[in-house]
């Protein structure tokens, strides 16, 4: 299991758009992956559960992972989140 912690550089808190490619991203990997904001801890491939943590621009979120593919799907996660220009 990987877990890291990222400084989000999107604005998802208002849109659906960003967080949806978010899930895109988490699905492309068979690994499980969970996305935890605050004390919620939520799968990565569900969107309505992603909808409910509303993190945004500067807000610390941990990215974890269980699988074969676990380090690459934090690293894209990472890459995703990190990436002011989504």
């Amino acid at each position: 299991m990987v877990r890291k912690s990222v400084k989000v550089a999107i604005n998802a808190k208002t849109e659906a758009r960003p967080v949806a490619m978010l899930v895109q991203v988490a699905s492309q990997f068979e690994s499980r992956i969970y996305v935890e904001s605050g004390t919620k801890k939520v799968n990565a491939k569900s969107i309505m559960g992603m909808m409910t943590l509303k993190f945004g621009d500067g807000k610390e979120v941990y990215i974890s992972a269980d699988g074969d593919d676990e380090i690459h799907a934090v690293n894209e996660m990472e890459r995703y989140l990190t990436s002011a220009a989504v």
